[in-house]
């Protein structure tokens, strides 16, 4: 398992607020960009986002948070990974050289904070159901504000919301 999780690019966080209120963010690095710290404890940065802060946010008030791992694209294995969740300001990387990969590999977007996890469990999601992906290259556009590069308002919220509230 851990040499599993030091492969993967990707993470998908589940967390829920004091009142159970759910959310499930995707969280995406370079390979290692969450370290395994030993066979109980993980880590991984946090950089500036959306702006909603939900996982953040719901870690202040309910430390237990979810992590799903899936390799899409070789052994199409998924793992689950239970725990509770500490939120930490100073960079805290056992090796200093993921360190440097973790700042580095978001370049214009630093990193804000770590989220350190005890692991309580940690269990495999079979293959059957999941899809096999091709990586293509993408231009990403870090530590940009520009609404068109970040996604726009692809859902027309603001829009809809603009229409509403016309005087």
């Amino acid at each position: 398992m851990r040499e599993f999780i030091a492969c993967q690019e990707m993470v998908f966080i589940a967390t829920a607020d004091e009142h159970g209120e759910s959310d499930c963010s995707f969280r995406a690095g370079p390979k290692g960009f969450v370290e395994v710290v030993n066979e109980r404890e993980l880590r991984y940065p946090e950089y500036r986002g959306n702006g909603v802060m939900a996982s953040l946010g719901n870690l202040v008030g309910n430390a237990h948070v979810g992590m799903l791992f899936i390799d899409f694209f070789e052994s199409k294995i998924g793992l689950h990974v239970n725990g509770t969740a500490r939120i930490v300001e100073e960079p805290c990387y056992a090796d200093p050289e993921l360190q440097k990969t973790a700042e580095g590999s978001r370049a214009g977007s630093p990193v804000e904070h770590w989220v350190e996890v005890k692991v309580e469990e940690a269990y495999i999601h079979c293959s059957k159901h999941i899809p096999r992906l091709k990586k293509v290259p993408k231009d990403i556009f870090l530590g940009t504000d520009e609404a068109v590069r970040k996604g726009g308002d692809y859902f027309g919220v603001k829009r809809a919301k603009e229409q509403r509230v016309k005087p």
